[in-house]
């Protein structure tokens, strides 16, 4: 018997798997964005997020053939560009089956500073009078005004002390008159003595060991939050092998913090020599910026003045990168921050390894905030004795406090380390409106914590508030008085948290949700509470799920009768 083998024909799909490209889509991207054929350096991975912003911008959206098409043109799967752009906040993809956004965005902010002047009752408003066909109405976190709430930005411009006549008017006509920005040019900045310790760093007339000693006797830390010693951070760094980067976040999410705009609006070359000379010290090999896309205004501040230090040729061409963030608080966070950096999601690192070891392109970076390096050359300038000398209640420094909520005059005020609350009051603040009272506050933002009014008079700094369960992180000081509700004030804090994890593990992405939806009940069950707390605060990779739950456990603590009195029945 014959057995006869019959070869199955091959089959081909005729096409590859996933969305076809459109070349007309890649056509118009290159017209974008200059062509990847002959200049093969903006296919760089890192530039996929700045590469996002252009075609958000351009476009009004992101649509998934244009996503296609800058998969192709930076040779990178589809799943990682559309995954990147559907992290971040600020850009709009839109799917096959959906309608682009209307042409106007209006977002109100829903901070707690701007729900306490009324955010929630002026985004009803404005969604009542909008034509959903031109116009849409969305909440959004922290803005970084919370001095001038409440806030709303029409487009990419920023309306504050807003109105429902003074949006609707800048919605109608298209006119909007900005805040005015009067920053020092850099001739001003070097006639009065600036770029100096730069020069003498470079001319070798002050040595990194020297400037770093002049860092620890001033004990200046880290301004972002963590308060680690500057000088500390450089030595680990320098002790790292070659080449290394510089990096510095400028991406201040916190609800109730704006202390480091303050100082990018008035001084950007204060700030750019601080940062310069941080990169020196660690012979970085560049230096990037990252700077949070809610301040469209500062972005041109700072590439004009850029632009000036190479012009005047004290920086290279390059050598300082600016970066756009585009809507993640998580990237307040220095490893999310380094992602972001290199245009992927901005998904905290595990540490080991530390940045300091192995951060940007996988080599060790210097991460320092704004206002960190704003003070290096008035240290070494005034001396450590002048700065560590400022102190007060056995404290050292000086302290930029972001305040606002019930106060007379909300800002960024300086003002000593170990500052109490009730000094910083009635000293800058101007005291409380007419009618209110002081019944709580919070000591570092969102996350910092919530104290009561009897302890007022707790120094503030680092180091000082850990007893009470709480920190001060960014110095984001958001007051409360005996008007204000509390529960509604818990669950805004917790929304912004379930609204902001990245949603990389587990304890953080479900526990932020689960707080929420027992804070929104009318009976607290404490120890439910207390025991999602523990499980958050141990299990989370960072920060944010770990510092989420310390509000309620500052209201459990400290404020049963002032629930009980706001109808909140605790048990427990």
């Amino acid at each position: 018997m014959t057995v006869q083998t019959v070869t199955p024909k091959r089959r081909f799909r005729g096409k590859p798997r996933g969305r076809e490209l459109d070349p007309a889509a890649l056509d118009s991207l290159r017209r974008l964005l200059g062509d990847e054929r002959e200049e093969p350096k903006r296919r760089r991975r890192d530039l996929l997020i700045e590469h996002l912003h252009v075609l958000q911008d351009a476009r009004g959206h992101l649509a998934l053939a244009d996503l296609c098409a800058l998969a192709a043109y930076m040779n990178l799967p589809m799943a990682e560009v559309y995954e990147t752009a559907t992290f971040y906040a600020h850009f709009d993809v839109v799917h096959d089956d959906q309608a682009p956004p209307p042409a106007i965005t209006v977002r109100v902010c829903d901070s707690l500073s701007c729900q306490l002047a009324g955010a929630a009752t002026l985004q009803d408003a404005l969604e009542a009078g909008a034509d959903p066909a031109r116009v849409r109405v969305l909440r959004a976190p922290c803005m970084g005004r919370c001095d001038m709430a409440p806030v709303v930005e029409v487009g990419h411009r920023h309306v504050s002390h807003a109105t429902q006549e003074a949006v609707e008017a800048v919605v109608d006509t298209g006119h909007f008159h900005p805040e005015a920005i009067l920053w020092q040019r850099l001739e001003a900045y070097r006639d009065a003595g600036g770029y100096r310790l730069l020069a003498d760093c470079r001319a070798g007339k002050v040595s990194v060991e020297r400037l770093m000693q002049t860092l620890e006797a001033a004990n200046l830390r880290g301004l972002g939050g963590a308060g680690f010693p500057t000088f500390k951070k450089w030595h680990f760094v320098r002790a790292e092998a070659g080449p290394r980067y510089c990096a510095i976040n400028a991406d201040e999410g916190e609800p109730g913090t704006f202390k480091d705009r303050h100082y990018l609006e008035r001084e950007p070359h204060r700030f750019l020599e601080g940062a310069l000379v941080s990169a020196w010290a660690v012979e970085a090999e560049a230096l990037y910026i990252y700077l949070r896309d809610e301040y469209p205004g500062l972005h041109r501040v700072l590439h004009e003045a850029i632009a000036e230090l190479e012009a005047a040729g004290l920086v290279a061409p390059g050598y300082i990168v600016m970066r756009r963030g585009a809507g993640a608080y998580i990237c307040g966070e220095e490893s999310a921050m380094i992602e972001s950096l290199e245009g992927k999601p901005g998904k905290p690192r595990h540490r080991p390894p530390f940045v300091a070891q192995r951060g940007l392109f996988d080599r060790p970076t210097l991460v320092n905030n704004v206002e960190t390096v704003v003070w290096i050359p008035t240290i070494w300038a005034r001396g450590a004795a002048w700065f560590a000398d400022q102190g007060r209640h056995g404290r050292k420094g000086l302290r930029s406090f972001s305040v606002s909520g019930r106060v007379n005059r909300p800002g960024v005020h300086l003002a000593p380390a170990g500052i109490t609350l009730g000094e910083l009051i009635e000293e800058y603040c101007g005291g409380l409106p007419a009618g209110h009272r002081l019944a709580a506050y919070l000591p570092g933002g969102a996350s910092g914590g919530i104290l009561p009014a009897s302890k007022a008079d707790i120094p503030l700094d680092f180091d000082t508030l850990q007893a009470e369960g709480c920190f001060i992180g960014s110095a984001a000081i958001i007051v409360l008085s005996d008007q204000d509700d509390l529960r509604a004030a818990a669950t805004n804090l917790l929304a912004f948290f379930a609204d902001e994890s990245c949603g990389q593990c587990t304890p953080c992405r479900v526990g932020t949700e689960k707080m929420l939806t027992l804070l929104e009940r009318d009976t607290w069950q404490a120890a439910d509470l207390e025991r999602l707390s523990r499980v958050m605060m141990d299990a989370s990779i960072c920060g944010l799920g770990q510092a989420a739950p310390n509000p309620v456990l500052g209201l459990l603590r400290d404020f049963r009768d002032e629930l009980a009195a706001q109808n909140v029945i605790v048990k427990g």
